[in-house]
C-alpha cells in the first residue's frame, strides 16, 4: 500500500504533501520495500520522484531521493544499476547517486541530508577498503553539526566514524 500511495505523488504539489505521502511508506526505506518484494516498483517510484523534482522544481527532498537510489543500486545489484543510463557496477552507480545527493544537499545547505548521504558514501568506501576516504567524507559534514546529537542519523554517523578510526 505504501508504494502505491507514494507513486501517486509523481507530481507533488507541496513539500507537506510529499512528506505525508512518504510517511510510513516503503519509499523511505529500501529495506522495507525489499522485504515487501516491490523492488521494481521502488525503483520506478524513485525515478518518477526525481523526474517530478525536475518538472516541479520542488527540491527539498531531492538529496534523499538520490541517496535512496544509491542504496537501492547497492542492495539490488547490476540490473538496477543499469536502469538509469549506461551499464555500471552497483558500486559505481551508488557512488554517483551519493555524490549527487551530497551536491544537492550542499547547494541547499541541508546538513541533515548531507550527513545521510555522506554516511552512505562512507559505508561504501569502508566496504571498498578506502577507509581514509570514508572517514574524510563523513568527518567533514559531521563536524558541522552541533545540535540533535542523539538523533539516529548522527548516532549512525558517529558509530561509523568510530569504526573507521
Amino acid at each position: 500500500m505504501g508504494w502505491r500511495r507514494f507513486a501517486k505523488a509523481s507530481q507533488p504539489t507541496s513539500p507537506r504533501r510529499v512528506h505525508s505521502l512518504c510517511r510510513g511508506s516503503t519509499a523511505c526505506s529500501p529495506r522495507r520495500s525489499a522485504r515487501a518484494g516491490e523492488v521494481e516498483t521502488a525503483l520506478e517510484t524513485l525515478d518518477r520522484a526525481l523526474a517530478a523534482v525536475e518538472r516541479n522544481g520542488e527540491r527539498w527532498f531531492e538529496a534523499e531521493l538520490y541517496r535512496l537510489r544509491g542504496e537501492m543500486s547497492l542492495r539490488f545489484g547490476p540490473r538496477q544499476a543499469r536502469r538509469r543510463g549506461r551499464p555500471r557496477t552497483p558500486e559505481s552507480a551508488a557512488e554517483v547517486c551519493f555524490w549527487s545527493a551530497i551536491d544537492v544537499a550542499r547547494r541547499q545547505v541541508a546538513k541533515s541530508w548531507e550527513l545521510r548521504a555522506a554516511t552512505s558514501l562512507g559505508r561504501l568506501r569502508q566496504r571498498q577498503g578506502r577507509v581514509q576516504e570514508a572517514r574524510k567524507a563523513l568527518a567533514d559534514v559531521y563536524g558541522w553539526l552541533t545540535e540533535g546529537l542523539d538523533t539516529p542519523d548522527l548516532q549512525a554517523a558517529r558509530s561509523l566514524l568510530a569504526e573507521l578510526t
